[in-house]
């Protein structure tokens, strides 16, 4: 070893919306979850954490972002879903949150 410490690797992903790559912590995470008993079908959830089950996609936390990627449908083709997917809770989550 040189005795140089090394710096960790950061963990990059893609944002679904404006398709730059950027960290992992940058980006909040989506997931899709189910409503069996509402009868509306799937929605997206925020999740902040990253700890719910299943496949994630991963937009900019900005309603920018959030507009160009239900525009292009990108949370459709990033989970392989067919239909409508509900994005009231994500659009609200994201304006809460806004700086």
């Amino acid at each position: 070893m040189s005795g140089r410490t090394h710096a960790r690797a950061c963990p990059e992903r893609t944002c679904v919306g404006c398709r730059e790559r950027a960290a992992k912590s940058d980006l909040l995470r989506i997931v899709i979850v189910e409503d069996e008993g509402s009868g509306k079908g799937a929605r997206l959830a925020p999740d902040p954490r990253g700890t719910l089950p299943g496949r994630g996609a991963y937009v900019h936390p900005a309603l920018v972002c959030l507009d160009m990627a239900v525009r292009r449908r990108a949370f459709l083709r990033a989970f392989r879903a067919r239909g409508t997917l509900d994005t009231a809770d994500l659009s609200r989550y994201v304006e809460q949150t806004k700086p």
